[in-house]
């Protein structure tokens, strides 16, 4: 298996993830300005949890981020500072959303993420489960 894994004093690791953020209310207030403000927030938050961003796409009401991770990262207090200042940053500075989305919010409460990687769980157990038959 050929896979660039990273590493720290302590471990070596691939940890990737696809995050899913929408919109609240689903409403469609994503354009490129936007989406590219979105993205320069996290690459501006995401060194501080030993994050690094991989890929990154908007649709008109939800965003998809691919990025890699370290043992040490506290996803969920990442994932909710970054709506938190990003909320707050793009509502200030795209006025215009304000029309569409009401109250403080601008993202929803929930979000989808996924762990990935390069071999299917499938492979992994096969993997696993071999282990003892090859000593």
């Amino acid at each position: 298996m050929s896979m660039k894994l990273d590493s720290n004093n302590h471990s070596v690791f691939s940890l990737n993830y696809h995050l899913v953020l929408v919109i609240k209310y689903r409403k469609q207030v994503l354009n490129d300005d936007i989406s590219n403000r979105l993205k320069e927030i996290f690459e501006y938050i995401s060194p501080n949890y030993n994050i690094t961003l991989e890929e990154w796409e908007h649709d008109k009401d939800h965003v998809h981020v691919l990025f890699k991770a370290h043992p040490n990262s506290e996803l969920s207090k990442f994932i909710n500072s970054y709506k938190s200042a990003s909320s707050r940053l793009v509502k200030k500075e795209f006025p215009t959303i304000k029309q569409k989305l009401w109250k403080e919010y601008f993202w929803s409460r929930s979000y989808c993420l996924i762990t990935t990687g390069g071999s299917t769980i499938d492979v992994v157990r096969g993997y696993i489960e071999n282990q003892k038959k090859e000593r």
